[in-house]
């Protein structure tokens, strides 16, 4: 089922960095150089994989551009901000 704003809103501020796009959440994380940009991407592997929810990603050089969607959905769901939560704690 998905989000309406004032859910999405309420939800969003829980994730510092995050930003609403439409019916997507995005961060883009920056790393000190492109192989710290790809070992976080080569952690997102398996807990998406759990989750069965797997993030749209963008790479450039040492930024890695998250995107969260339920596309089955057709917009924003719980399960893009438990991912991102993962995320999150995963570039730490």
């Amino acid at each position: 089922m998905t989000l309406n704003q004032t859910e999405i809103d309420q939800k969003i501020q829980t994730l510092p960095q995050w930003q609403q796009q439409d019916q997507t959440i995005t961060r883009t994380f920056k790393f000190k150089n492109f192989v710290q940009a790809i070992d976080f991407v080569d952690k997102l592997v398996k807990p998406a994989e759990a989750a069965q929810h797997h993030p749209d990603l963008e790479i450039s050089y040492n930024k890695v551009k998250v995107s969260l969607t339920s596309h089955d959905a057709g917009g924003l769901t719980q399960k893009d901000f438990d991912m991102a939560q993962t995320i999150s704690k995963l570039a730490n």
